[in-house]
């Protein structure tokens, strides 16, 4: 095994205790955090084979951005951290979850790696449905904010698992540049928040994610899901309550969440 493979098992092996354990931890050793994007990449791929492997699990969603020129926005979530029936067990920050709303779009095909680039076409005849969905955030550093940007992204850019709403109009959610995040808990109490989608364009991300997999040998799993940004950032919500977010025009979701 290369010295740098070596370095990022050595990474993976750290990540992975921590996400069994929901403890989070000071920033990688320095013999193996990563410098760059690459190494990044390679501490990801090798947490995604350790936790498969250990916890008899597969890669049932991916996270993305269309990134910035300097940065690559793009994590595997685990089939076992998806729900769709509360309550959600997680890891919460003191009493409570933080989440973040986003939309899920379903794949029923395979998009597989091959010579020829995928169109944004292509990939819209492969999704096969859209859902309301939140991104479910949890941090295996104790400081994140001290994190340079490729150890956040060798752990998954603070992914802890995601939670399904009910399907969507395929057509309202393409066009869904913005939507107002509405969220009503059971003591009655109500938030706003104005959303926009970070990429504009809800399915931005998804012809990028495509096209990233494919260069790099990989693809999209008929069955997988792809989040492709917040509208709101994080929101902070209370455990063991009853939650209702409204996406305006789009839907409702009910969820609740409990400390593991």
């Amino acid at each position: 095994m290369s010295e740098h493979a070596s370095a990022a098992v050595a990474a993976a092996k750290i990540l992975v205790a921590r996400r069994l354990t929901g403890e989070a931890g000071p920033r990688l050793p320095e013999p193996c955090r990563p410098a760059d994007i690459e190494a990044a990449l390679a501490i990801q791929a090798a947490v995604t084979d350790l936790w498969c492997e250990s916890q008899d699990d597969s890669v049932g969603a991916w996270k993305c951005l269309q990134p910035p020129p300097d940065k690559l926005v793009v994590g595997p979530i685990y089939t076992s951290t998806i729900n769709s029936i509360p309550p959600v067990a997680i890891w919460p920050k003191g009493d409570h979850a933080r989440i973040e709303p986003e939309l899920a779009f379903f794949f029923g095909k395979d998009l597989p790696p091959r010579a020829e680039p995928y169109t944004p076409a292509d990939v819209d005849a492969a999704i096969a449905r859209t859902h309301l969905a939140l991104e479910l955030i949890n941090s295996r550093y104790e400081d994140p904010a001290s994190a340079a940007f490729p150890e956040m992204l060798a752990d998954g850019l603070v992914n802890q698992g995601l939670f399904i709403g009910p399907e969507v109009s395929a057509e309202k959610s393409r066009q869904a540049s913005e939507i107002q995040i509405h969220i009503e808990y059971a003591n009655g109490e109500t938030s706003e928040h104005a959303g926009r989608h970070p990429n504009t364009h809800p399915r931005a991300p998804l012809y990028w994610l495509a096209e990233f997999l494919r260069s790099r040998g990989q693809g999209i799993v008929a069955g997988q899901a792809v989040i492709t940004g917040s509208y709101a950032g994080v929101i902070e919500v209370p455990l063991n309550t009853n939650i209702k977010v409204y996406y305006t025009d789009l839907g409702m979701l009910e969820v609740s969440f409990t400390a593991k």
